[in-house]
């Protein structure tokens, strides 16, 4: 069976040994790099599934490595998840926008980090069922797709269409901030006429039944999941 391979990139020691002890206890082939361009040159030999980057680093920012590789066709399908201190929502709309798949803030737990690690590689193209799931865990909530349903806390619940649509599209891709105008074509379609408030009604009643922190709101930008 073929090992997970991830890349951390960060300029703390004891944060990559860290990182690096506990993937390893779950079997996957990890490798450490200590700055942005040892990062670069790490990820064009080692060729990872997933890379892991801290965004303050000296000489290259992890933002800016994550650019370069994003220009490289070799690592299309190349999973880049952010894994820093910085929690603006500006830096996190860049470091997105410039081709990251994920952004996880410090501190971070280590069960809530394999769990992202996990999602995350789902989405690879390699290690992703043809079909998809019938469930999955984000912490504390469980999906399960073929029933509509969500189990929070041990408690079982059938959701109504629309807000398990909603809540499906944020769960693809945790970490993704989603324009309240993509929600809208994505959920209720072109030929359907709802307004914005069509969408923050949903995401409070989801917030009601899932947990507020689970979706987080970018004022003027939109939602995303996070756990």
């Amino acid at each position: 069976m073929l090992r997970p391979k991830i890349l951390i990139v960060d300029d703390e020691e004891d944060i990559l040994e860290l990182l690096k002890y506990n993937l390893e206890q779950e079997d996957y082939d990890v490798e450490i790099a200590i700055n942005g361009m040892e990062g670069i040159r790490k990820a064009k030999s080692f060729m990872p599934h997933l890379i892991i980057l801290d965004i303050m680093m000296p000489g290259m920012d992890g933002i800016e490595v994550c650019q370069t590789l994003r220009k490289n066709e070799d690592f299309d399908n190349t999973l880049i998840s952010f894994l820093t201190a910085r929690s603006e929502s500006f830096t996190q709309i860049s470091a997105l926008d410039g081709g990251g798949d994920d952004y996880i803030t410090k501190p971070v737990k280590p069960n809530v980090l394999k769990s992202r690690i996990k999602a995350l590689l789902r989405r690879h193209r390699i290690f992703a069922n043809s079909n998809q799931e019938n469930t999955q865990v984000f912490g504390d909530l469980k999906i399960l797709y073929d029933e509509f349903t969500i189990e929070i806390d041990g408690k079982s619940l059938v959701l109504p269409r629309k807000e398990f649509e909603l809540l499906k599209l944020l769960v693809s891709k945790p970490g993704k901030v989603f324009k309240r105008t993509s929600i809208l074509n994505k959920v209720w379609g072109d030929s359907v006429i709802v307004g914005d408030r069509t969408i923050d009604v949903h995401i409070r009643k989801l917030r009601e039944k899932i947990g507020a922190e689970f979706i987080q709101t970018l004022k003027g930008v939109g939602y995303k999941f996070d756990f």
